[in-house]
């Protein structure tokens, strides 16, 4: 009941105009005190918020907000969705439901309060400024099929993004897309499952749309970039997540139907360090070389001394030099 009264305040506090304490509790039914209680909930959340004596609260951008029924109109499929506008984590949620979720299905949030990347990192989350989202994924053929499905994944978000006119945005192996070399987005897949059945794939994307650079941005630790540079508009977001969420579809069903090997071209055509100087992290050591793509196996293809060798595994980290 609480996240409903702070959601309904974010959509008042939206229209660019002050709304003094006062009118904010009649229209919610509550106090000032407790007005004033929500808004320092809000700006804990990442909100930037005017609050002037006199005046009273106001929002210092609008915000472009998800809407369940606008989305569902437009995917591509009849495919379940969810809209949380607080969640721990859209990844946590779908793995807590596995016995119960359909193929397909994708949960959707405006905020995380514990998002998380690759290898346990935080995801940082202020409310309302990335696109937050989650798909569950049945791959009959078993985990040993998913190796290279981060990869088909990143080629689908960037060409989805490029349709709609966005420029620049490039893939990382194994997991990350980019623009100008800074991050603007990055996927985590989580699976499950026994050798011999089925793998059941949560698939996350959290990408920045206009995170502005304040107190809780100096957390991250590697450059980062809005997908508002990228174009010379942002797209609308309900569109924006169902572009995204049909791209990712249909790329998942063409990989289940013919493999990695035909993703192979369109990855190289839109990666990032391919032909490059780039190094590879490892947990005991560091390799330098160019990087030359990937493989139909999903490895990186490295050239050291004059020798192209394919690396793959979840312990590698890539750098450009």
């Amino acid at each position: 009941m609480e996240h409903e009264t702070r959601i309904k305040l974010i959509r008042i506090l939206s229209d660019g105009i002050f709304h003094s304490g006062q009118q904010l509790g009649e229209t919610l039914g509550m106090t000032r005190v407790a007005i004033s209680h929500h808004i320092k909930v809000l700006m804990s959340w990442g909100l930037d918020i005017y609050s002037v004596q006199g005046k009273g609260y106001c929002l210092k951008h609008p915000i472009d907000m998800l809407d369940e029924k606008i989305l569902q109109k437009s995917l591509a499929s009849d495919r379940k969705i969810e809209l949380f506008p607080i969640i721990d984590s859209t990844n946590q949620y779908l793995i807590q439901q596995l016995p119960h979720l359909k193929k397909g299905q994708v949960c959707l949030a405006e905020y995380q309060s514990a998002g998380r990347g690759r290898r346990g990192r935080e995801w940082v989350s202020p409310f309302g400024a990335n696109l937050y989202l989650s798909m569950y994924w049945r791959l009959d053929a078993g985990i040993m099929a998913a190796m290279g499905l981060s990869l088909v994944v990143g080629i689908s978000v960037v060409e989805a993004l490029t349709e709609m006119g966005c420029r620049g945005i490039k893939v990382k192996w194994p997991n990350d897309i980019y623009y100008q070399d800074r991050k603007l987005a990055g996927i985590l897949v989580e699976l499950s499952g026994q050798t011999g059945d089925a793998a059941h794939l949560v698939i996350g994307m959290g990408m920045n749309l206009a995170m502005p650079e304040d107190k809780n941005t100096h957390k991250i630790t590697q450059p980062w970039a809005n997908l508002q540079e990228t174009c010379e508009s942002l797209p609308e977001k309900n569109k924006l997540a169902a572009e995204l969420i049909n791209h990712i579809q249909e790329a998942l069903v063409l990989y289940e139907e013919q493999g990695l090997g035909i993703f192979v071209d369109r990855w190289r055509s839109i990666d990032n360090f391919n032909g490059r100087e780039v190094k590879l992290i490892m947990p005991h050591k560091e390799i330098k070389g160019i990087a030359h793509g990937i493989n139909e196996q999903g490895a990186l293809l490295l050239e050291h001394d004059g020798v192209i060798t394919p690396f793959i595994g979840g312990e590698i980290s890539l750098r450009g030099l």
